[in-house]
Parts: C-alpha cells; structure tokens; sequence
C-alpha cells in the first residue's frame, strides 16, 4: 500500500503533508504535489495533515488514475522536503470540481533542494508500519 495525492490538490498545494513526511516521499509539480508510491512507507501521518483532503490510501475505490499519476510525476519532478507558503488562490479553489482537466500542469516545480531522507523523524502513528527499514538498508542485511 502506498497513499496518494489526488485531484483537490491542483491548484492548492498546501504542504503540510510534506512537512511530517518521515521519509521525504513528496514530489513537486508547478501546482501540485505527488507522492513516490516506491519511497512512501504507508505511515499515514500526511493524511490527517491536508488541509485540501487530497491524499487517501490506494486502497480507496476508484484511484488507479492518481496511482499511476503520483508514480510517473514523482519520477520527473523535483524531491521536496519542507513545507513551503501554499499557492496565493489556494482557499479559492480547494473543493472545486473538474480541477484535473482545467488545471493540471505536468511542469515541475521549484523543489527545495532537499534530498531523499534516510532517516525517520518519529512523527509515525502507533499503529502504522513506520518501523520498517528505510528502501534500501534491508538489502544490506539480508546479505
């Protein structure tokens, strides 16, 4: 399981996800994030923190479109890893209908610089599976 952003983020991109993200699993686009489904650990700690209610489980019915939208931007746009002001009209469109086929832009945005977190910051829930290995370190074990 991975979670995705979805359509009410267009145009808003309020970045509060970003900022609890333990892992820094966040992609930038000009007026949308995305989330890596590879790098995302299923913590679920960016859920709650959208202001827009954008980002859901990919168990959620009806959501392979943004499944395969957040993995294919999250491989062309920039790694984001601190929470930035969101867009100036964000308030004005967040609930709007139809913001995919009005708004949607493929162009990336600014990023922060910021790279891929090997490290935990402890913002997971209890119940979540944030304790698994960062991508990467379990290969390193396992030999």
């Amino acid at each position: 399981m991975t979670y995705v952003v979805t359509e009410n983020c267009i145009k808003c991109k309020y970045m509060d996800c970003v900022e609890v993200c333990p892992v820094d699993c966040f992609y930038e686009g000009e007026n949308m994030l995305v989330i890596h489904p590879d790098e995302c650990i299923d913590c679920g700690v960016c859920e709650p923190e959208c202001p827009a209610e954008a980002i859901f489980p990919d168990t959620a019915p009806g959501l392979d479109q943004w499944l395969k939208l957040n993995a294919e931007y999250a491989q062309v746009w920039p790694n984001i890893v601190a929470k930035h002001e969101p867009l100036a009209d964000a308030e004005a469109f967040d609930g709007q209908p139809d913001k995919f086929e009005k708004y949607f832009s493929p162009n990336p945005g600014h990023g922060d610089g910021g790279g891929q977190s090997t490290q935990r910051r402890g913002n997971c829930r209890p119940e979540s599976r944030c304790g698994r290995p960062v991508l990467g370190s379990w290969v390193d074990s396992a030999k």
